[in-house]
């Protein structure tokens, strides 16, 4: 007799979700984003906080743009650890100005700071007693006077845009995350108190989905941030409030058809907890949907908090987000220079169209009908 392989349904889901080509494309650019936002600082060239050293004689600079850079030391110094350094950006006080050429005489260090075009720029001298003690002239020129080359060109400010492109996915996963956190553990709950219980419960419930479901999200996530403040983790809470009525939703409708099946039945006639009954058996055959609905949330709370940015009312400056990258900038579009405002406009798309083909790719594995 043949052998026959019994599969579990999460290793057929599996092995559905592995077919699917633009699927698994997505995880891995997902998970590579992922990386890249953890270890932003230490891919970034500009890895001061926030990505935010100015160079406002080299702003609006095209991609590939080379200068020479002086760095001048700060004579104060901070006390930062490693791991502070990696996570959060180093906290930099030092000069960084850009030059055309130098000279070095007598000690002293004559520069011609970068300028447009036919301006001629006025040069300064610069002693080298600024520079650490005991550096010959040579070294001095070697340690702090470098070629930059800025990948993504620079923005209006003269700040790096690739390193503010690198960080700026930091804000787009957090507020994912977070979103879809709050999203999960507010709808969940309550989805799974409607179902079960019914009666005036569900009734009371259902008139408050149906309540938030009428306010326009984008007009509710305003109002939310309007009255905690504008901030980084006032925009988590408002976009994170909003998100959790489809899945009430979802999981109540799942919960009203799991709870008739006979194992459910069982588990009442032996006398379990309301809590162990629903947590035990009921939901985890009810949050396939779920998963799905996440993975479209986490790309929705993208939108929404580059939407709030673009409005002034998300993550507020010198943090780097897309959204904030695209209101400096989409004055340029006009200008010739769109790819200020494209450059972080294709961030956007391409993250939120993984998380759309990645859930499109989960819908399908989990359909068990299929």
């Amino acid at each position: 007799m043949p052998e026959i392989k019994s599969n579990s349904l999460s290793k057929l889901a599996l092995q559905k979700f592995k077919k699917n080509f633009w699927g698994v494309l997505s995880f891995y650019f997902i998970i590579f984003c992922g990386i890249i936002a953890v270890f932003a600082y230490v891919l970034a060239p500009d890895n001061s906080q926030n990505a935010n050293q100015m160079h406002l004689s080299i702003h609006s600079k095209p991609p590939g743009f080379t200068v020479k850079i002086l760095t001048i030391p700060s004579q104060s110094s901070y006390d930062q650890s490693f791991l502070s350094k990696i996570f959060f950006g180093v906290k930099n006080t030092d000069t960084e100005i850009p030059i055309e050429r130098y000279t070095l005489k007598n000690n002293v260090l004559k520069i011609y700071p970068y300028s447009e075009g036919e301006v001629i720029g006025i040069s300064k001298e610069i002693p080298l007693k600024v520079f650490p003690k005991g550096l010959p002239s040579e070294e001095i020129i070697s340690t702090f006077i470098k070629d930059q080359k800025f990948i993504l060109g620079t923005d209006k400010y003269g700040r790096d845009m690739l390193s503010r492109m690198l960080v700026g996915i930091r804000i787009s996963f957090s507020i994912g995350f977070v979103a879809v956190l709050i999203s999960l553990l507010l709808g969940i709950s309550l989805g799974a108190i409607a179902g079960y219980f019914g009666g005036m419960v569900d009734t009371a419930i259902m008139w408050l989905i149906n309540v938030t479901w009428s306010i326009p999200t984008l007009l509710l996530v305003i109002a939310i941030t309007l009255a905690l403040g504008k901030g980084f983790w006032q925009v988590f809470i408002a976009v994170g409030l909003t998100m959790w009525v489809e899945v009430a939703r979802v999981v109540r409708g799942q919960v009203l058809s799991v709870k008739q099946m006979q194992y459910v039945t069982a588990a009442k006639a032996l006398g379990f907890t309301h809590f162990r009954i629903v947590t035990k058996h009921i939901l985890p055959n009810s949050l396939a949907p779920v998963i799905v609905i996440s993975a479209a949330n986490f790309a929705a709370a993208i939108l929404i908090e580059s939407g709030l940015s673009f409005l002034g009312i998300g993550a507020q400056p010198p943090m780097a987000s897309w959204g904030a990258m695209i209101k400096d900038h989409y004055s340029y579009i006009i200008l010739g220079k769109a790819y200020l405002a494209v450059i972080p406009g294709l961030g956007i798309m391409s993250l939120v169209m993984a998380f759309m083909l990645m859930g499109n790719a989960l819908r399908d594995a989990l359909d068990v009908k299929g």
